[in-house]
């Protein structure tokens, strides 16, 4: 059995964890870090501060047992999501592989690092890491894409997919540099930014009520009250909700009603409500 952990907001990394579970020759099973990140950090909520009282070990572990575990997860700011990091950090992994993939649009940083770092503390021996180049889908300060740049980088993640693939299934192992300062930096000023991004989220007047951005938000950070869509602390600014919206009525930053928006083109709004 492989289990594949995924977190994904524009479709990128839930492609490839699904073109991996096709390619491994294994039974798979497909795991949204987000529903069970989401429950810890409620259960765990306040354990990191030591004015609250709390043992470590009293917090809420998340138990994974399978011959192979990948984890597959998008750069946010040069580190990987928060509720990434904090689903590594509470959970207790029983395999004897894991590998562990980023997707990246501009660059991946050290999002490979911050991760190696806290198996490093768990003592996982075999590990495989893996950077995947993909569509830049930040666009609320890069902007979409060119249609021509699009399709490159797509081949590209196709490639380092598939190659990535082949490696977990024979359960290749290699080492990375864990040790990277500046991506640390810039990674814990993203995590300061998240606590506030929500309240910059607005709905225009073309939102209909149809609920869609609640139903896919991967970590259930957008509730619905009087038909309109109202943003909340769980929100890992991932994006989804302004990007998979039919009636483009999200905006966030330089996003406008006519603002082009993106997502990989072979994942639709069933799969990431699934």
């Amino acid at each position: 059995m492989t289990k594949i952990f995924y977190f994904s907001g524009t479709g990128n990394s839930l492609w490839s964890a699904k073109k991996i579970a096709e390619l491994t020759e294994d039974k798979c099973e497909l795991i949204n870090i987000g529903a069970v990140g989401l429950r810890l950090n409620k259960k765990n909520e306040g354990a990191e501060k030591p004015d609250h009282g709390r043992a470590e070990e009293q917090d809420e572990k998340f138990h994974v047992e399978a011959e192979r575990v990948v984890l597959i997860f998008p750069a946010y700011a040069y580190g990987p999501p928060i509720i990434v990091s904090k689903f590594v950090r509470n959970t207790e992994f029983k395999t004897p592989y894991i590998a562990v993939l980023v997707t990246y649009g501009t660059s991946p940083g050290g999002a490979l690092a911050s991760i190696r770092r806290k198996l490093k503390k768990k003592n996982i021996k075999a590990s495989y890491f893996s950077r995947i180049p993909a569509v830049e889908n930040y666009i609320s300060i890069f902007g979409v894409q060119k249609t021509k740049t699009i399709n490159k980088r797509l081949e590209m993640q196709k490639k380092a997919t598939m190659e990535a693939a082949m490696n977990i299934r024979n359960k290749q192992t290699n080492r990375i540099n864990s040790f990277r300062p500046v991506s640390a930096f810039v990674s814990l000023l993203f995590s300061l930014g998240i606590k506030i991004f929500h309240k910059w989220y607005k709905v225009g007047q073309d939102c209909d009520g149809c609920g869609l951005c609640a139903k896919f938000c991967p970590v259930s950070g957008i509730v619905m009250q009087n038909q309109k869509p109202m943003f909340t602390k769980n929100c890992e600014h991932c994006q989804a909700c302004l990007n998979w919206c039919p009636q483009h009525a999200i905006f966030f930053a330089r996003i406008r009603s006519g603002t082009q928006r993106y997502h990989h083109p072979e994942i639709n709004i069933s799969d990431m409500i699934h």
